[in-house]
């Protein structure tokens, strides 16, 4: 069956907020359940082999292990010191 998107616009512009506000929830619904048979279809054997997230990981671990992980306000501050060195070059 196949939507027209400018009839569903129109309709949509002719409900009321309630309604609106209802057709919102239910679209972020759809949105989320798509996104989760997404990753549930995730190849987990073909992400073992890949040798760059594999490092990848190993790098988190190390950092974590070594207190390398910053928080927000961490990581904001880092940030803000780079940019901070980079303006001044």
């Amino acid at each position: 069956m196949g939507v027209n998107r400018e009839d569903l616009k129109r309709l949509i512009d002719t409900i009321n907020e309630e309604d609106a506000a209802e057709i919102y929830d239910f679209i972020g619904y759809l949105n989320m359940k798509r996104e989760r048979e997404a990753i549930n279809q995730i190849d987990v054997e073909l992400l073992s082999e890949d040798k760059e997230l594999i490092r990848q990981m190993k790098k988190s671990r190390e950092d974590r292990a070594n207190g390398r992980i910053y928080d927000q306000k961490q990581g904001l501050n880092y940030l803000r010191k780079k940019i901070t060195e980079f303006e001044s070059e």
